[in-house]
């Protein structure tokens, strides 16, 4: 079974991040630690999967603000409809595709890599719609842009 995967990656300043910081000067007793002594941080993944298997859909959603705004500040699951949540995805989807096929500056070609097959009348599920709803609205908020349509409100 051949599944859509669309892959989005918004974290390119996450990337940039990781790769563009110098690492702090360690101490002399850090680096002489032995491993054993040494306690690994427990990382929570940055990855959000959304994906309704029954219509062959996903999109990976690789941001590290997302999933604790997710936690923190997004409405709990039923608070909207699927109906509500459709008709706020859809404008918001049609202007991420415009900016993605023809991004307006320099930052829309940076943010929005690409596009999100999203079909009005397909039927992808609550959680589909809730969770690309999310991060539609998160990503309003926290790159200060307007999809057009609704004001973004979690």
């Amino acid at each position: 079974m051949k599944m859509k995967r669309i892959f989005h990656i918004v974290a390119l300043t996450l990337i940039l991040m990781v790769f563009g910081c110098n690492p702090t000067k360690k101490s002399s007793a850090e680096k002489t630690a032995p491993v054993a002594e040494k306690v690994p941080e427990k990382v929570e993944s940055d990855t959000i999967r959304i994906a309704n298997p029954d219509i062959e859909y996903e999109v990976i959603i690789i941001d590290s603000g997302f999933r604790p705004w997710l936690q923190s500040t997004a409405k709990p699951r039923d608070f909207y409809s699927q109906k509500h949540l459709e008709s706020r995805n859809i404008p918001w989807v049609i202007e991420w595709n415009n900016r993605a096929r023809s991004p307006k500056s320099k930052e829309d070609a940076e943010l929005f890599l690409m596009q999100i097959d999203y079909q009005n009348g397909t039927d992808y599920g609550y959680e589909v719609n809730y969770l690309l709803y999310n991060y539609l609205v998160y990503f309003q908020i926290k790159n200060n842009i307007r999809l057009g349509g609704f004001p973004p409100r979690p």
